[in-house]
């Protein structure tokens, strides 16, 4: 076969970038609630216009894809050297209206109050997104060599703008130790298959909180440890023991001799990221 006779699909990337971010509250005293968030964009042309999206743009000829996700962040919505990595690839024939277009997903998070985001080109608005997810069925079966497990999952995100409600099924295969995961979108307010994007990158985050320090990349440079909790529970979405989290962080933070300001309460020691974390093996 000549060159010029295979097909040549379009190739994008799409962004998904979390933070965690403190509500105002009445009283000072208590510790303010957070919220997980994803950065969304309003689209400004065709196809999906005025839909809400998660944050991509078309590769160039010459480019790479890191080369691309950087550019989009910026051209979009004013953000630039954050912690990015690489998710997953979205393949469908069907995702995109316009032709056959491949994107390749990548995962940020930022600490809110080092960025600020602003509209920029082919972006009609911009906005962060409260999420909350709710399991609406569940079935699970034990198998012979493994286990199959399938959810339909709700995904509301709330703005002061819009409420988007999304529903995706997930199933879960494991069959002797090799996992398969489907994705299907059963309803969803978000351009192109974005929800079905965002609802992998949400339990990739939840899988490496556990065994990695990237729950950091939301913190800022110095932080206490009750924040940092609040933070982990917030990715985990669940409460942890006070003395076991703190035990299980001890290496990965360094005490500092500073105390955080304007506190209603006791003032809490502050602590920083330990670069020289290594992970223990067993």
């Amino acid at each position: 076969m000549k060159k010029e006779e295979y097909f040549k699909p379009s190739v994008t990337v799409d962004t998904i970038i979390f933070t965690v971010r403190d509500l105002n509250v009445d009283n000072y005293r208590k510790l303010p609630e957070k919220k997980f968030q994803v950065l969304l964009v309003k689209r400004a042309g065709e196809p999906y216009k005025d839909k809400w999206s998660l944050p991509g743009t078309f590769v160039e000829k010459e480019e790479r894809f890191e080369e691309a996700v950087n550019r989009c962040l910026q051209e979009k919505t004013n953000i630039k050297d954050i912690y990015l990595e690489q998710l997953y690839s979205w393949g469908d024939p069907q995702r995109d209206p316009r032709e056959r277009v491949i994107s390749t997903s990548y995962m940020g998070l930022v600490d809110i109050g080092d960025i600020q985001i602003k509209a920029g080109k082919n972006v009609e608005d911009i906005e962060w997104f409260n999420i909350k997810l709710n399991t609406i069925k569940e079935k699970t079966k034990e198998k012979k060599n493994g286990y199959y497990k399938a959810e339909e999952i709700e995904i509301l995100l709330e703005s002061k703008q819009a409420t988007l409600k999304n529903r995706v099924k997930v199933v879960k295969e494991i069959v002797n130790g090799n996992t398969i995961i489907y994705t299907q979108i059963l309803q969803s307010d978000l351009a192109f298959d974005h929800a079905k994007i965002l609802i992998y990158a949400i339990e990739r985050l939840k899988n490496k909180v556990e065994y990695t320090t990237i729950a950091f990349n939301l913190m800022p440079e110095k932080f206490t440890l009750t924040n940092l909790q609040q933070v982990y529970e917030i990715l985990l979405d669940k409460p942890l023991l006070k003395a076991n989290f703190r035990r299980k962080v001890s290496d990965m933070v360094i005490e500092t001799e500073e105390y955080e300001e304007n506190a209603g309460h006791r003032p809490s020691k502050l602590y920083k990221f330990n670069p020289n974390w290594q992970p223990h093996v067993f």
